[in-house]
């Protein structure tokens, strides 16, 4: 007889809650999947700074490859906004755990992609 075990049963595209974000998100390194293979880290200081540096993936040859700005909660929803990245604009995400470690992000303009979460910053 075999038993088949799955990470989190029951928690998959389970929304974060902002208590979620707090606990599961903030203090860590995020890394976003990118499209054509790799990551691209995002660091969530517990002092409301996200940074982050695409160098390793060779985003310098397109954009900056460093920025900072801030981040905050809005209802269930982590919000951010970069100094130069985006043009600066703000832009928030919802959250869905697809798994250990695991999620699925819905940004405000309907744009999604998933990442893992890393090791505390």
């Amino acid at each position: 007889m075999t038993f088949a075990l799955s990470a989190s049963p029951g928690l998959a595209n389970e929304r974060f809650t902002a208590s979620d974000i707090k606990g599961e998100i903030i203090g860590k390194r995020i890394y976003l999947a990118v499209p054509l293979g790799g990551e691209f880290p995002l660091n969530y200081r517990t002092n409301g700074q996200v940074d982050g540096s695409g160098e390793a993936l060779g985003l310098g040859r397109f954009a900056k490859p460093n920025d900072k700005g801030r981040w905050w909660i809005a209802g269930d929803k982590l919000c951010q906004q970069f100094t130069s990245w985006y043009k600066g604009a703000p832009m928030c995400f919802e959250l869905l755990r697809t798994g250990d470690k695991k999620l699925k992000w819905i940004r405000d303009n309907g744009q999604t992609g998933t990442a893992r979460i890393g090791s505390s910053i």
